[in-house]
């Protein structure tokens, strides 16, 4: 036996970090590949939004010159980076539903008990989940672009960080939810008490004065919603701009969520922590 074989191991390597990460991504990707019903299904809501409520409501819900619009724009122009969110969105709650049947399939045990950091793990699949959620964006984004909905051109390059970081955002949100889910069956109710108040509470649909003209209080409810605040940087950045506020909402709704969601995950504290049976109780 080498002298070395004894001495306990102190941390990992950042080539054993990448490899890991390399291998939940992966994982991630072949998942996503073999349901093509999930991609699909992650495209025909925005565009059925798009095509068909759009039509109906350009000339109901015409749209002033607000930042960071220089011009007046059609009622579709400005849903889009409403329906580019809601993409994300469901792509959050869909990545927490599988980590809520990887856990009844025992797979997220395997997961977990692996040696590197569980924090490590989580933002992993936490990433990985948020490449999926970007390359489905891009892909409305192309569809978007032959029914003359278009950014300027290097909007194309500075929307990708407000991607990443609205889909780590939402992810996060999405992986919080699933610690707190017990079983498989209880997850749809759950996210439809979480989807249609943060997407429907939002600018997604139409600007935040209007809503204000129509109701004060649901306006408040808008404001404080970080679902609005995700749109706004991704509509921002869309046209090279930044909205800081938006940013530093994002930013820091990210970071709780992400440490709401490790110490969820956590079996000595947090929600899914091992339950006593009925022998050992």
């Amino acid at each position: 036996m080498r002298p070395d074989a004894l001495t306990p191991r102190r941390g990992f390597s950042p080539a054993e970090y990448a490899r890991c990460l390399h291998g939940i991504v992966w994982r991630e990707a072949l998942r996503f590949v073999h349901q093509r019903e999930r991609f699909v299904s992650a495209l025909v809501r925005p565009l059925v939004w798009l095509f068909i409520f759009a039509a109906g409501f350009r000339q109901v819900l015409g749209v002033s010159i607000i930042p960071p619009y220089e011009t007046y724009i059609l009622y579709e122009v400005y849903i889009a980076p409403g329906l580019m969110a809601m993409i994300q969105l469901f792509n959050g709650m869909q990545s927490s539903l599988s980590m809520v049947y990887d856990r009844e399939m025992g797979n997220m045990r395997t997961l977990l008990v692996s040696p590197l950091p569980r924090w490590f793990l989580l933002c992993s699949k936490l990433v990985a989940g948020t490449v999926v959620s970007v390359l489905q964006v891009y892909a409305f984004l192309a569809i978007a672009w032959f029914w003359d909905i278009q950014a300027p051109p290097v909007g194309y390059l500075t929307v990708l960080p407000a991607l990443i970081l609205s889909g780590l955002m939402l992810g996060a949100l999405g992986m919080l939810i699933s610690s707190a889910v017990r079983q498989l069956e209880n997850f749809a109710g759950v996210m439809n008490f979480v989807i249609f108040p943060m997407f429907f509470a939002s600018s997604a649909l139409y600007p935040l004065w209007r809503v204000q003209e129509g109701s004060p209080i649901l306006y408040r409810f808008c404001e404080l919603n970080p679902f609005t605040h995700a749109i706004e940087l991704v509509r921002f950045a869309l046209y090279g701009q930044v909205n800081w506020t938006s940013l530093a909402v994002v930013g820091g709704c990210t970071v709780a969520f992400i440490l709401g969601a490790v110490f969820a995950y956590d079996p000595a504290r947090g929600f899914v922590r091992r339950r006593p049976t009925g022998a050992e109780a």
